[in-house]
């Protein structure tokens, strides 16, 4: 599809690495930083700054876990970054660490509490409740809690305990002897995992219309001291530890990934400590008792005016019925060609271009249903990558593996915080019949594919599924994404053979339509970045745009560098962390990059490129970080048809490149602006835009 461009042979300016590149944590902390200007707009209803207030402390847990842990590990082990480099880094995401935290806690007591308040929901502490409240507490304590909990004294008997990751637990100081006459003064409590963190009053205990909600940490707090008759405690706090979270197997040497990995994700629970979070009240002399105990330095506590496992405050969310305080209800469209006609006859005559969350992911599954149950069908092929631990997808596909058709399902068991559902669904699978493999050692199945086989006239027709997302019910809600359902004839084949790859591990054919990682796909986003260079040098209009999660990899920011230069006009909607410096004279003065945050999180991965009017658009799983192009299977895959390849311009492009409520702007120091239409008339939303215009007339991108 892309004209083969001549050899690039420009070379960038001779500039540190500091200046060309943004720092990969930095950027991904000011991501953070825009989830939480969420929480903190009140245009947003209130119930749902909650949910983002939460969805910041999730992410910056997984940062921790992740990324604050990979660092720390380049440190102990002496690789790939220089000390004082990585003193720096730890230096600098330290101090952005305790910025956010303290504003979310600011956020929390100052604006989000109080509102919620106003509104008859009330986050009780122990002294806010009346007499009858705090003997309902009481009781639920004594039936509920108290037979739970387990104090550890510490002495030479009683080490410190095993202290699973993110859990909630007490450390409590007790002044005089113990029953054996000993002045054993630190005790160790764990908050019992089986009991819900956030816990509602009974209606009766709350003005009508109202409703009550305690924290278990609340609970605990306020009747501990009973578990130390004769004693008396002197200090305390919850405290909450962060582990490295990553799962790492020699896959090399294991003969069954999957048991190796069930091994492992029982250890991951206790990883390397990496961050210790306290209530603002803890005594110093016990937090340094706690970051000895965890071998934490101090710039990794983390001292909070609050909760410290914020994350649970989102299930007051889910408890509370007010829908004015939520997003207005959006219920997803179905293609009209889908609603009454058999969907193997639909897709025989056109393809199906599904745009996700705006329209249902229903024809997904009823796709996979119906061949589960069609007679002609023979063979399913998919991938797994993320699905959950209920989905009605998984389970067609175990009837049609109990029913006789050939089902091949590639599951990828190092899904990261999906593993434990992934091999649950794989056992599943093979007990009915399935062939199910793990896809390629050392390199992860991101790819979304999905491949039926149909027996029609006495020869085998092929019908697919290719996705940007996750087979995933609950996060297509929420995620932006694209689906194509397709026969046609050569795309299909070609996905059958990444699927042969996939099982044989032989090298796959040359795809004409398909970009594959790690074999091709990071040399084909290359080529088609320099085609529009040289259609540029040659004096015509040459233009890229590209939406995606993250932008990092070094190779092909230099190409969009080096294309900028030569005058292409660039666009990148780049959701999460991006390394690119946008708008840098003699580097990349045509660059634009833009980050979308709003009801939805973006999640859909567009690449196009004008390549002198032919429109090139390809729809993929990768974001352009090197993990994507060289660590994973991945696929990106062209709209071929006319009027569908529109539909994604129009759709997935234009409208945010228009965005003037949800659109924050990078420059070339790494900060965002968040832009705005200065008259209320004329602000525009990508979203709200597609949730009520979706199927507006197709219009190419705007030059």
């Amino acid at each position: 599809m892309t004209r083969k461009a001549k050899p690039e042979t420009r070379d960038l300016p001779e500039l540190p690495l500091s200046t060309i590149y943004l720092n990969r944590e930095l950027s991904q902390l000011a991501f953070n930083r825009r989830v939480l200007a969420q929480a903190e707009d009140p245009s947003v209803p209130l119930l749902e700054r909650l949910r983002y207030l939460c969805i910041c402390s999730s992410n910056l847990d997984e940062f921790f876990e992740v990324r604050i842990a990979s660092l720390l590990a380049n440190r102990i082990e002496g690789e790939n970054i220089d000390p004082p480099e990585l003193r720096a880094a730890l230096e600098r995401t330290s101090v952005e660490c305790h910025r956010i935290v303290s504003r979310q806690y600011q956020v929390l007591n100052d604006e989000i509490l109080p509102q919620l308040a106003a509104n008859g929901i009330h986050l009780l502490r122990h002294e806010d409740r009346n007499e009858a409240q705090r003997a309902w507490v009481k009781g639920y304590f004594e039936q509920n809690v108290r037979p739970l909990l387990t104090p550890i004294g510490l002495d030479p008997a009683h080490p410190f305990p095993q202290v699973v990751n993110k859990s909630l637990n007490f450390i409590i100081e007790l002044s005089g002897k113990d029953a054996f006459g000993r002045g054993t003064g630190v005790v160790i409590v764990k908050a019992p995992r089986v009991l819900p963190r956030v816990i509602r009053l009974p209606e009766h205990l709350s003005a009508k219309g109202a409703a009550s909600f305690c924290l278990l940490s609340s609970v605990i707090h306020a009747h501990i001291a009973e578990l130390f008759p004769g004693r008396e405690i002197t200090a305390y706090s919850q405290f909450r530890v962060t582990r490295n979270s990553d799962l790492w197997v020699d896959e090399e040497e294991v003969k069954n990934l999957r048991q190796a990995l069930e091994t492992e994700l029982q250890s991951r629970q206790f990883g390397v400590a990496v961050r210790l979070e306290v209530a603002s009240n803890c005594p110093e002399h016990l937090a340094q008792f706690l970051l000895n105990q965890f071998n934490i330095e101090r710039n990794r506590l983390y001292a909070v005016e609050g909760p410290v496992n914020m994350v649970r405050l989102g299930e007051i969310a889910n408890l509370v019925n007010q829908q004015e305080l939520r997003f207005p209800p959006f219920s997803p469209t179905l293609p009209h060609l889908l609603i009454s006609d058999n969907i193997f006859r639909v897709l025989d005559k056109k393809d199906v271009l599904l745009h996700h969350p705006f329209q249902s992911f229903q024809p997904v599954v009823d796709f996979i249903r119906t061949a589960a149950h069609d007679p002609n069908v023979v063979a399913i092929k998919q991938t797994i990558y993320r699905t959950g631990m209920n989905s009605d997808l998984m389970e067609a596909l175990i009837y049609a593996a109990q029913h006789g058709k050939e089902v091949t399902v590639i599951v990828e068991l190092m899904a990261r915080f999906d593993e434990e559902a992934n091999i649950n669904w794989a056992v599943k699978l093979e007990q009915a019949g399935a062939q199910v493999v793990y896809g390629v050692v050392g390199l992860k199945t991101h790819a979304k594919l999905a491949l039926v086989i149909r027996r029609e006239e006495q020869m085998l027709r092929f019908y697919a599924h290719l996705g940007t997302g996750n087979y995933h019910p609950t996060t297509t809600k929420f995620y932006t994404d694209f689906g194509l359902l397709t026969s046609n004839r050569e795309l299909t084949a070609e996905v059958n053979e990444v699927f042969i790859h996939l099982t044989s591990l032989t090298k796959p054919r040359h795809l004409t339509h398909l970009w594959l990682a790690p074999f091709s796909l990071q040399k084909e986003i290359i080529r088609a970045i320099r085609n529009e260079a040289q259609i540029a040098r040659e004096g015509r209009p040459a233009r890229i745009i590209a939406k995606m999660n993250a932008l990092l990899d070094e190779s092909v920011i230099r190409a969009l560098y080096a294309a900028s230069s030569d005058g292409v006009k660039i666009d990148l909607i780049v959701r999460g962390a991006c390394a690119l410096r946008p708008g840098v004279p003699g580097l990349s003065e045509n660059i634009k990059v833009r980050s979308i945050i709003g009801r939805y999180l973006e999640h859909s991965r567009i690449y196009y490129f004008r390549n002198d009017l032919a429109h090139d658009v390809y729809l993929a799983s990768a974001d352009w970080m090197n993990r994507n192009l060289f660590r994973r299977i991945e696929v990106a895959f062209p709209v071929l048809d006319k009027a569908l390849k529109k539909r994604v311009i129009t759709e997935g492009l234009n409208p945010y490149l228009k965005d003037n409520t949800h659109s924050w702007h990078l420059d070339a120091n790494g900060v965002y602006t968040l832009k705005k239409a200065r008259n209320k008339q004329h602000t525009f939303s990508a979203q709200q835009h597609l949730m009520t215009t979706l199927g507006i007339p197709a219009t190419l991108p705007e030059e």
